[in-house]
C-alpha cells in the first residue's frame, strides 16, 4: 500500500506579500568584510571574481597588453571587462537555500539588524532636518570634482573616471535612506535619479572609450589577418579584436546589464515563491491524491509533469503553481537582463527545473582545443556542438505564444528574436540593451556563416534576422518609432541624450544638444551642468576635436553657477579653462561680487595658483567699475551733492584688488588716478582723498625699485613716469584743498569780545576786564594760528599753480602711448581746480588784508611763463579781475597807489 504522501509546503506569513511588506529589511554581509550592508545598497566595487554576465563574455574577451599610461597609471585595464559592483552579482546561488545568503537570522545580525542603526542613517537623519535634504547631501560633489579633476590633471584620464564614478555612488548611497524615509516624490528623490544616471553615464564613458582610445594608439599595429579555425569560439574572438563595432556594441551591453545588476539589490525581496526542490509540487501532490483517492476534480490539470505537457496537453498547473511559475520565469528574465546567467541556471536548479538550466546552456560558442593544441593529453571540450539547432529551438519557443511572455523573451534574447524581448521592455534602458543585444548576436552569426561554421538549422531562422544590417544608429533610429509612450518620453532625459551620442561617438551633435539646452529658457539642474563641464574636460583631455564655442559656453555657465552659489574656492580652476581674454573677464566679473575685504587675498591667491594674469584681472575690474559712470567729466556747480555715496564707496574699495602684490604698484597708481580725475571733477574732495589713502606711501619708491630689480639702468616707462607725476600733482591739489578748509573752519572760529552790560556793576565790570584779557590773549594765539594757516595755504596754493616741470597736470614725457581720454580729463581739471584754487587763494588774502599780495597773484596768472590765464574762461577772469579791484580800492585807501607802490608827491 502507498504510503501517504506529505502535503506540499503551505505559504506562510514569511512569503505573504503582505507579511513581506510587513518585515523589517535586515543587514547581511557584503562579500569580503565582515561589516554587513544592507542588501538595497549597491556599493562601489566587488572583490570578488564577476560572475559571467553577457553572452559572449567568456569566448571573445581577448587580452589586451598596456598601450599607455592614458589608460591607468598602476596595473592592467583590459578594455572589454567590466568592473563587477558588490551585491547581488557577488553572490554565488548555489543549490543550496541560498535565500538564507541574502537574510541574516536575527541572532546573526543582532548587533546592527537595522540601517537606522549606522552612521549612514544618522547622516541621513540629520538630512531630512534641511529644506532640501538631496541638494544638501550632494553640494559636495562640487569641490570633490574639482579636487579630483586636479589631481589626475597630469596623470591617466580614466583614474579621474573612476574617481567620478566612486563619488557619485557614495552619495547615492547616502541619498538612497534619504529617499526610503523622505519618500520618493520628494526633491531628494530627483537628485537621487540625477546622480544615480550620471553615476551610469561616467561608467559608460569609461568603458567606450578606454577601447577607443586604445583602438587609435594600436591602429598602426594592427592588422585584419584572419587565422582560419574549426573553433566558433577563436572566430568569434577574433572577431571582437578586430572589429570596433562589435566590441563596443558588447561593451553597451555589458552596461546596460551592469545597470540592471544594480537594481537588483533587493532581489531577495522579489522572490514570491517558496519551492523546494520539486518543481511543481502542488500539482504533483494533486495527481497523487487524485490518483490515491480515485476521485475526479472539476478543474482539469495536467495529467503528465514532463515540461512540454501544460503546451502539449493545454492543460494548466495548480494554481499555486501557475503563480510560482509565473513569478519564476519573471525573474529567470531578470537576471538574464541582469547579465547573470548563471544564477538564473542556479535558481532553475533550486526550483527543481534543472531541464529549464539545461537550456539555458546551449549559448555557449563550441571550442574543441584538442584539434590545435598538439598536446597528448586530452583537454575538455567547451560549448555547444549542435549551438544551431538549440539556437533554432529557443527562436521557436519565442515565437509560441501560448508560452508566457516572459519565458519567451528569455529565449528570445538567447536567440536574437528581437519583438518578443521588446514586448516585455518596459524602460529606454530595456529597450536598448534588447537592439543592442540582438545586433551583436547577428554580427556573431553572420562571421560564422562566413566562416563556413554556421549550423544549417540556423538557415532556417527568418531572413530578416540573417540579412539583418544593424547599426548603433539604426538602433536609435527605431527607437524613435517605439509604441510605448514612458520610451519616448525617457528618450527626452537629458543623461539618456547624453548616453545616445555618446554611444553613437557623434560629439558634434552632442554638443548640439548641450548648446541647445544652455539657451533653453528652463535653467539645467545644477547637477547635470557639472557633469556637462567634466565631460568637456574630459574630452579636451584625450585631445579630440570639439566644437570650441560649445566648450567655452559650457565653462562659461558652470563659472555662472558656482559664482551663483557662492563656491568662492573652485572658481578659479575651472575660469583657468576658459581662453585667456575670456579667463580674465569671467574672473573680473566673479571679483566684483567679493565684498569681504578678508577673503580678496584669498581669491587672488587661487587666480595664481590656476595661472591666471591676476595683474590683467585687477586691472579689468577696476576698469569695469569705472566705466559704469556715465556723469560726464565737466564742470559741476556748487549746488552738487558732494557726499560720497555707496557707488563711490565701490569705486574706493575697488582699489584694494591692485593693492595685494608690489608688482603691481605702478597699475594701481595709474587706477587710482583715473577715480580721483573723477573725485576732483565731481568736487568730492573727501573720496578722493580716500582713494589717495589707499596706495601705500611708499608705491613711488617701490616702483623704482622693482625697475631697478630687472636689471634697468634707463629711466622708467613714460608711462608710470607719467602717472607718478599724476600722483604728485592730486597730493599738491589735495594737501592744498586740505589746508583751506582748516584755514576756512578756523577763520569761523575768531573768539567773542565780551560785552559789558550797561550800569554793570563794580564786580561785574572787573570780571569782565579779566574776560577782555583773556579775549585778547585768545585773539591774539588765533590771529597768529590764522596767520600760520595763511602762508600754509598760500604755500601749497602756489605749489598747485606753480607746479614744476610744465606745470600742473602735465606730464613731463610725451613718449608714452597716447590716451586721449586721459589728457581729456587732465587739461579739463587744469581748467576746473586751477581757477578755483586762485579764487580762493585770493579770498584768503584778502580775507587777511594781504592786499598787496592778492595783486602780486595777478602777476603769477598773467605770467607768460606759467601761463595760467589759459585756463580761466573769460567770465572767471571778468571775476577774477572785479575781486581784484577791490584790493586795489582797499590799497588806496591806504594811501597807495592802485597796484600797492607809494604815492609820488
Amino acid at each position: 500500500m502507498d504510503c501517504e504522501l506529505p502535503s506540499p509546503v503551505v505559504r506562510d506569513d514569511v512569503v505573504t506579500e503582505a507579511a513581506r511588506r510587513r518585515r523589517k529589511k535586515v543587514a547581511f554581509p557584503s562579500p569580503g568584510s565582515g561589516s554587513p550592508v544592507m542588501s538595497s545598497v549597491t556599493p562601489a566595487r566587488s572583490l570578488l571574481r564577476a560572475t559571467p554576465v553577457s553572452l559572449y563574455r567568456q569566448a571573445v574577451t581577448p587580452r589586451i597588453p598596456d598601450v599607455s599610461s592614458i589608460l591607468a597609471t598602476g596595473g592592467r585595464t583590459p578594455r572589454y571587462t567590466h568592473t563587477p559592483r558588490k551585491g547581488i552579482g557577488s553572490l554565488n546561488l548555489d543549490d543550496s537555500d541560498w535565500t538564507n545568503g541574502m537574510y541574516m537570522s536575527p541572532a546573526s545580525g543582532a548587533e546592527n539588524t537595522s540601517f537606522f542603526q549606522d552612521d549612514t542613517a544618522n547622516l541621513s537623519s540629520a538630512l531630512l532636518k534641511e529644506d532640501d535634504p538631496g541638494e544638501a547631501a550632494a553640494v559636495n560633489l562640487f569641490p570633490e570634482f574639482m579636487a579630483s579633476f586636479l589631481k589626475h590633471s597630469s596623470s591617466a584620464v580614466f583614474d579621474l573616471l573612476e574617481d567620478y564614478q566612486t563619488l557619485c555612488q557614495e552619495k547615492v548611497d547616502v541619498l538612497h535612506y534619504v529617499v526610503i524615509r523622505a519618500g520618493q516624490n520628494s526633491k531628494t528623490a530627483g537628485v537621487h535619479w540625477l546622480l544615480q544616471q550620471e553615476n551610469s553615464t561616467w561608467r559608460l564613458i569609461s568603458s567606450l572609450y578606454k577601447d577607443r582610445v586604445q583602438l587609435s594608439l594600436e591602429e598602426d599595429m594592427m592588422t585584419d589577418l584572419v587565422v582560419p579555425s574549426e573553433s566558433e569560439k577563436v572566430v568569434v574572438e577574433q572577431l571582437f579584436q578586430r572589429d570596433s563595432n562589435v566590441r563596443q556594441s558588447q561593451l553597451v551591453v555589458d552596461w546596460l546589464e551592469s545597470i540592471a545588476k544594480d537594481q537588483m539589490s533587493d532581489f531577495a525581496d522579489n522572490i514570491e515563491y517558496y519551492a523546494k526542490n520539486v518543481c511543481w509540487e502542488h500539482t504533483l501532490h494533486s495527481l497523487k491524491i487524485r490518483r490515491k483517492s480515485g476521485s475526479v476534480f472539476t478543474v482539469p490539470l495536467v495529467t503528465e509533469l514532463d515540461p512540454d505537457a501544460p503546451l502539449r496537453q493545454q492543460r494548466p498547473l495548480a494554481d499555486l503553481d501557475r503563480e510560482d511559475e509565473a513569478r519564476l520565469l519573471k525573474n529567470l528574465f531578470t537576471l538574464i537582463r541582469a547579465g547573470m546567467t548563471e544564477e538564473a541556471q542556479r535558481l532553475c536548479k533550486r526550483c527543481g527545473q534543472a531541464w529549464r538550466a539545461a537550456t539555458l546552456e546551449g549559448w555557449k560558442l563550441y571550442h574543441d582545443p584538442n584539434l590545435t593544441s598538439g598536446s597528448l593529453e586530452l583537454q575538455p571540450v567547451e560549448g555547444n556542438p549542435n549551438r544551431g539547432i538549440w539556437k533554432v529551438c529557443c527562436w521557436r519557443m519565442a515565437e509560441e505564444e501560448k508560452l508566457n511572455r516572459y519565458e519567451r523573451a528569455m529565449y528570445a534574447s538567447l536567440s536574437g528574436n528581437l519583438k518578443p524581448v521588446l514586448a516585455v521592455s518596459e524602460s529606454w534602458e530595456d529597450c536598448v540593451w534588447a537592439y543592442f543585444r540582438v545586433m551583436v548576436d547577428t554580427l556573431v552569426e553572420k562571421e560564422l556563416m562566413s566562416s563556413g561554421m554556421m549550423h544549417q538549422a540556423v538557415e532556417t531562422l527568418p531572413r530578416e534576422y540573417l540579412e539583418a544590417n544593424w547599426t548603433m544608429e539604426r538602433v536609435f533610429e527605431e527607437l524613435q518609432a517605439s509604441e510605448s509612450k514612458r520610451v519616448l518620453e525617457e528618450m527626452r532625459e537629458h543623461y539618456h541624450v547624453i548616453q545616445k551620442f555618446i554611444i553613437i561617438g557623434d560629439l558634434d551633435g552632442l554638443l548640439k544638444e548641450f548648446s541647445d539646452w544652455l539657451t533653453d529658457s528652463k535653467p539645467l539642474p545644477s547637477h547635470l551642468l557639472r557633469f556637462m563641464t567634466h565631460l568637456v574636460l574630459f574630452f579636451r583631455s584625450l585631445g579630440l576635436a570639439l566644437k570650441e564655442d560649445v566648450c567655452v559656453d559650457v565653462l562659461k555657465a558652470y563659472v555662472s553657477l558656482l559664482i551663483r552659489d557662492q563656491q568662492t574656492d573652485l572658481v578659479a580652476s575651472y575660469v583657468g579653462q576658459l581662453p585667456t581674454e575670456l579667463a580674465t573677464a569671467q574672473y573680473a566679473v566673479f571679483l566684483e561680487t567679493i565684498t569681504q575685504p578678508e577673503v580678496r587675498p584669498h581669491c587672488l591667491q587661487l587666480a595664481t595658483d590656476a595661472g591666471l594674469d591676476v595683474s590683467a584681472i585687477t586691472k579689468l575690474v577696476v576698469e569695469t567699475v569705472q566705466e559704469r559712470d556715465e556723469s560726464e567729466f565737466t564742470h559741476h556747480s556748487q549746488t552738487l551733492e558732494i557726499i560720497t555715496t555707496k557707488e563711490d564707496q565701490k569705486k574706493i574699495d575697488i582699489i584694494d584688488w591692485l593693492l595685494f602684490y608690489p608688482a603691481h604698484r605702478a597699475e594701481a597708481l595709474k587706477q587710482s588716478n583715473a577715480i580721483m580725475r573723477k573725485f576732483l571733477a565731481l568736487q568730492k574732495h573727501d573720496a578722493a582723498k580716500a582713494v589717495f589713502t589707499k596706495v601705500p606711501e611708499d608705491s613711488v619708491r617701490e616702483i623704482y625699485r622693482q625697475w631697478s630689480a630687472m636689471g634697468q639702468t634707463t629711466p622708467l616707462p613714460a608711462e608710470d613716469e607719467n602717472a607718478i607725476r599724476e600722483h604728485l600733482c592730486i597730493r599738491a591739489y589735495l594737501e592744498a584743498h586740505e589746508v583751506f578748509t582748516d584755514w576756512f573752519s578756523h577763520s569761523g572760529s575768531a573768539p567773542q569780545k565780551p560785552v559789558a552790560a550797561p550800569g554793570a556793576k563794580f564786580t561785574e565790570r572787573v570780571a569782565n576786564e579779566m574776560k577782555e584779557k583773556e579775549y585778547q590773549t585768545s585773539l591774539l594765539a588765533w590771529s597768529s594760528h590764522l596767520d600760520g594757516l595763511t602762508e600754509d595755504v598760500k604755500e601749497r596754493i602756489y605749489n598747485v599753480l606753480l607746479f614744476v616741470d610744465g606745470g600742473w597736470m602735465v606730464d613731463n614725457r610725451q613718449d608714452s602711448e597716447q590716451d586721449s581720454e586721459r589728457i581729456h580729463q587732465m587739461t579739463t581739471l587744469r581748467s576746473l581746480c586751477l581757477p578755483r584754487l586762485s579764487f580762493l587763494l585770493l579770498s584768503v588774502l584778502q580775507s587777511s588784508s594781504r592786499h598787496l599780495e592778492a595783486l602780486r597773484l595777478a602777476d603769477v596768472i598773467s605770467s607768460d611763463q606759467h601761463r595760467l590765464y589759459q585756463v580761466f574762461t573769460k567770465e572767471e577772469l571778468r571775476r577774477f579781475l572785479q575781486k581784484l579791484r577791490e584790493s586795489s580800492l582797499a590799497l588806496l585807501d591806504r594811501g597807495l597807489d592802485p597796484l600797492g607802490y607809494e604815492l609820488q608827491s
